[in-house]
């Protein structure tokens, strides 16, 4: 048994959390606070509080607010260049997990030269390295979806390629709060699509063929959480145990991502909202899930019953239906979104393109035949 174990970030986890950052020592004395373009971070206050905390440190601090859903590569570099301009010292991502994987972004391209996708290594990226490094990076997650607080990984899209980068080196943040009080304001059906999210970045890990035990450890206990507190976390997004619970199942998962990996379901996915940008992340994978998961079933059975006993049942993807008819997401469509049969071998192809690599840690490798296949009995 041979693994590696490195998660370097100081995680501040519980109810009123936040408030911890008046005493808690900062990477800097002048940090870019990183929102999302919407309104949720100043009407609930959020980013108004977070200035004050800084401020009793005597931290200065600049915001920019620009980030979309699926955060772009022309707003990093913005970013970027107003914490150079700003001499900020250190980043905060505020927001769900586009604010955060943007600040991990702009991080990187604060101090170093060039365009951000010069140092993607898939696509069109130039693959170059990062000599520099990036500044550090505080997280303060306001939803339970990614987990990108607790590993070093980012997703940004350019033009309709929309890839992962990250580096544990430099990319880990070096503070990270998690703090349910501030996932109240979360609406019911975002509530679910975040939760599905950090659902599969479990499920995704425990089969991935890089699992260790460590990270079999976090994915089992994350499943459980969510498939447990999920459906009350979206029926009353008040209830701060059931909002506490599915942020550590969150949490968990990102600690999945730093010690196995997601795998080919977040490539398609990735290339379905890269092409349909309005398509959310966690809707894109409910969208695939029962297909996806019911071409592995047969293929690792022994995976599939422990994450079914996790769930409280004995065959996985019926306790997924189940959950997801539960939290109120099971006919989600991609023709919805404006996703067309005509197009599944096109989405099929990109995947392969810019993320490719996550489909050499499947569980069993899948031909270009069974992807276009998998997209064809998930769409609706």
């Amino acid at each position: 048994m041979n693994f590696d174990y490195y998660i370097p970030t100081k995680i501040l986890f519980g109810a009123g959390k936040l408030n911890q950052l008046a005493e808690e020592k900062m990477p800097g004395t002048k940090a870019l606070i990183v929102i999302s373009c919407g309104t949720s971070m100043r009407k609930n206050g959020y980013l108004q509080r977070l200035e004050e905390l800084l401020k009793q440190q005597g931290i200065e601090s600049v915001v920019y607010d620009k980030i979309l859903p699926n955060p772009v590569k022309e707003h990093v570099m913005e970013g970027a260049a107003v914490a150079k301009e700003n001499g900020c010292d250190f980043i905060i991502g505020l927001g769900g997990g586009s604010s955060i994987d943007a600040a991990k972004a702009i991080a990187v391209m604060a101090v170093n030269p060039g365009d951000y996708w010069d140092y993607i290594g898939s696509g069109s990226g130039k693959g170059e390295v990062v000599e520099n490094g990036a500044l550090p990076i505080v997280a303060i997650t306001t939803t339970a979806g990614t987990g990108t607080e607790a590993d070093p990984w980012t997703v940004i899209t350019n033009g309709d390629e929309k890839i992962g980068f990250g580096d544990p080196a430099f990319t880990f943040p070096t503070l990270a709060v998690v703090d349910p009080e501030l996932m109240v304001s979360v609406p019911p059906q975002l509530t679910a699509f975040q939760g599905f999210d950090a659902l599969f970045h479990a499920v995704e890990g425990y089969i991935a063929n890089i699992a260790t035990p460590m990270s079999d450890i976090y994915a089992l206990e994350s499943i459980r959480l969510i498939a447990q507190y999920l459906p009350t976390a979206v029926a009353d997004g008040t209830n701060i145990e059931a909002r506490e619970k599915v942020a550590l199942a969150n949490t968990l998962s990102g600690m999945v991502e730093s010690t196995s990996c997601c795998i080919s379901e977040h490539s398609l996915e990735h290339a379905m909202s890269g092409r349909h940008p309005d398509l959310p992340h966690g809707a894109g994978l409910i969208m695939l899930s029962e297909a996806y998961f019911s071409h592995f079933a047969d293929k690792i059975p022994e995976r599939f019953t422990h994450m079914a006993v996790a769930m409280g049942g004995t065959d996985f993807v019926e306790e997924l239906i189940n959950l997801q008819k539960a939290c109120d997401v099971g006919d989600l469509k991609m023709s919805d979104y404006g996703i067309t049969a005509d197009e599944l071998e096109a989405i099929a192809e990109h995947a392969r393109d810019t993320m490719g690599f996550l489909f050499e840690l499947d569980p069993v490798q899948i031909s270009d035949a069974e992807t276009v296949g998998i997209l064809q009995a998930a769409f609706k």
